[in-house]
């Protein structure tokens, strides 16, 4: 069974808000390590649509070393009500989003990452599906949007799998569903 792996940036005080607006002066050689090493045994992305679109835009433009062009080439799963196509080597998930994801993890193959935090990530919670969670804090602090902010959850514990912390300040936590 395929492992689904969260990966999501939130600043100091819980915002997911924009990371494009305060992540970049701390992206240097030990963040580009740690995505890399993240990446090795993931052959899909699931994503909901508001960072499929953004990711869309943003990647789509790039090339030339072999993250990015691995990044763009991999094959991509949108969950989306209101997409009606997509670009970008991508595919919607059809029908109920949630049992999408459970049949895309029974498949054989490699891991599956999911970046951002949304309603989507909202709703592979409250199923269960993600199996492992990289919560990269940032030493900032800023306004907007909250991890799981006006979201009633059911109590969830989470075992911590591992910390890495770079020289940037940015602690990454590597968090799991507890037994």
């Amino acid at each position: 069974m395929r492992k689904l792996i969260e990966s999501t940036f939130v600043t100091t005080n819980g915002v997911i808000d924009s990371p494009q607006n305060w992540s970049g002066p701390y992206w240097d050689d030990e963040h580009s390590a740690y995505s890399q090493a993240l990446m090795d045994n993931v052959e899909a992305q699931v994503l909901g649509r508001v960072t499929y679109e953004a990711f869309a835009e943003a990647w789509s433009q790039r090339s030339g070393d072999p993250y990015t062009d691995s990044f763009n080439a991999m094959p991509k799963y949108v969950a989306s009500r209101t997409l009606t196509e997509t670009t970008w080597n991508a595919q919607l998930l059809e029908g109920d989003a949630a049992e999408a994801v459970r049949k895309l993890k029974e498949q054989d193959g490699g891991d599956l990452i999911k970046f951002g935090t949304g309603e989507f990530s909202r709703t592979l919670l409250e199923h269960k599906l993600v199996d492992e969670y990289h919560f990269w804090i940032f030493p900032v602090l800023a306004s907007g949007e909250k991890l799981f902010d006006n979201v009633e959850l059911d109590i969830t514990h989470l075992e911590l799998l591992g910390t890495t912390t770079f020289k940037s300040g940015i602690v990454v936590h590597k968090l799991g569903p507890k037994a």
